[in-house]
């Protein structure tokens, strides 16, 4: 990030804490939860039986009239996408087909994208009758799904559940044109979605990118796997407010939910030129892999995390004591956060125990690919507000916690912030990001 500086213009969030990025702070701020029972299915058999969700709403009201046809084929991954990037770009005060056609107020061929996307899950009621089609004296025959089960399904079925139609939609409504990737590395797809488009800026193949990740995971055959793989809690049925607790003595798990975040990036001199608000400037990314044996869990040394951390804080030019906050993973998964907590020390040092740490899934749930996007926004709002809020349902730190998890709200001037994220599968990333003082010699 030496050559073009890149900086966040625009944010957009639809979390379980609110239908944008605003309502989504305040909620932080309040220390509000946005985990209760599962209201899209049943959840009757599962042994975790809450999730987070996000509000109501009407996609069709989201989507210009030349569009509208389309929303027969999103899903609801598809769906929260193009609401957090709508919200995104018109932050950002730019002007696409969508918003006023007429007076495009950015070349589309010089507009990239890049979304992180989870495993998107059919929706079992439309899958059901193809099923149903194909039995054979109660079991279900391979045979038949074939012919008989898949001429139940529309031709256009698979174009709902193919993880580039994030990208696909969003850049056809607002006529994105440039570089497009779509990132399916699980939970870690925002931080390296945004990562890339900020390298797609720096190198010069665009000048201005929507990026992050969404990921809806309230479907039964989500919720299943994380059951049987025993990643969920099923200690707080009862009382879903307090079952999501990072790095917690009492953590039982994890607490899955739907959601989407989108930033739009821009070159710095392009922001300053059309006099664009500026959240802060990307600094430093990187990644790395390091698959665990047990692939359920991250490697008890939390090695890849540690690796994605100190890339990052090279290619910011920092050094850990010069981090004012530090947003992890903070799954709520036992060892997964140990592990987590053991790699942020080891890459940090002795700043460990003095940089504070903000673990939000705890309220905002495990929103999958869009976690990571999530992450970014409340870092920027940290920074735009000059307020860092206190964590929740950390009460008692686990054994061998060597992190400054905060537990009330402090008012200071918040620099730097370092937002780390890992994937099931081994994958992780990492982000600095820099409040921007105005200096742009700085």
């Amino acid at each position: 990030m030496n050559d073009r500086r890149v900086v966040i213009t625009g944010i957009g969030a639809f979390s379980p804490l609110g239908m944008n990025a605003d309502e989504m702070w305040e909620g932080l701020v309040a220390g509000r939860c946005g985990i209760d029972t599962i209201k899209a299915f049943d959840p009757v058999g599962f042994t975790c039986k809450i999730a987070g969700e996000v509000g109501e709403y009407n996609i069709r009201k989201h989507v210009p009239k030349y569009h509208r046809k389309a929303t027969k084929l999103m899903s609801r991954d598809i769906e929260l996408s193009v609401i957090a990037a709508n919200e995104a770009v018109a932050d950002a005060g730019l002007v696409t087909k969508a918003t006023d056609p007429d007076n495009v107020t950015i070349d589309p061929a010089r507009f990239a994208i890049n979304i992180g996307a989870g495993l998107i899950s059919c929706d079992l009621v439309e899958l059901s009758p193809s099923v149903a089609a194909s039995i054979t004296d109660g079991n279900f025959d391979i045979g038949k799904w074939g012919t008989a089960g898949l001429e139940a399904l529309t031709p256009l079925w698979l174009l709902k559940y193919l993880p580039n139609m994030l990208a696909c939609h969003v850049g056809i409504i607002h006529d994105i044109q440039g570089p497009s990737n779509s990132i399916t590395c699980g939970e870690s797809g925002a931080y390296l979605a945004i990562g890339e488009a900020a390298q797609i800026i720096d190198r010069g193949s665009a000048d201005v990118a929507l990026a992050g990740g969404c990921e809806a995971k309230v479907n039964p055959i989500v919720m299943i796997r994380q059951c049987l793989l025993k990643r969920v809690t099923s200690a707080s049925n009862d009382d879903p407010k307090t079952a999501c607790r990072p790095f917690d003595a009492d953590a039982k798990g994890s607490v899955f939910g739907e959601g989407a975040g989108m930033v739009v990036l821009e070159t710095l001199d392009g922001a300053l030129d059309r006099g664009a608000e500026i959240y802060a400037e990307v600094t430093g990314f990187g990644g790395s892999n390091s698959l665990n044996a047990a692939y359920e869990h991250l490697e008890p040394d939390g090695k890849g995390v540690r690796i994605a951390i100190e890339q990052a804080l090279a290619e910011a030019g920092i050094e850990p004591g010069d981090l004012d906050l530090v947003i992890p993973c903070g799954s709520g998964i036992p060892q997964d956060d140990a592990a987590e907590a053991t790699a942020i020390a080891d890459a940090l040092g002795s700043a460990v125990e003095s940089i504070p740490v903000w673990p939000i899934k705890s309220m905002t749930s495990h929103t999958g690919a869009a976690a990571g996007a999530i992450e970014v926004i409340a870092a920027v709002m940290a920074m735009q507000k000059g307020t860092i809020p206190a964590a929740i349902n950390c009460e008692n730190k686990a054994d061998g916690c060597k992190l400054n998890i905060i537990s009330e709200s402090v008012n200071k001037p918040v620099r730097y912030v370092l937002c780390c994220g890992y994937s099931f599968g081994g994958q992780t990333a990492a982000l600095v990001l820099k409040n921007f003082e105005g200096q742009v010699n700085g």
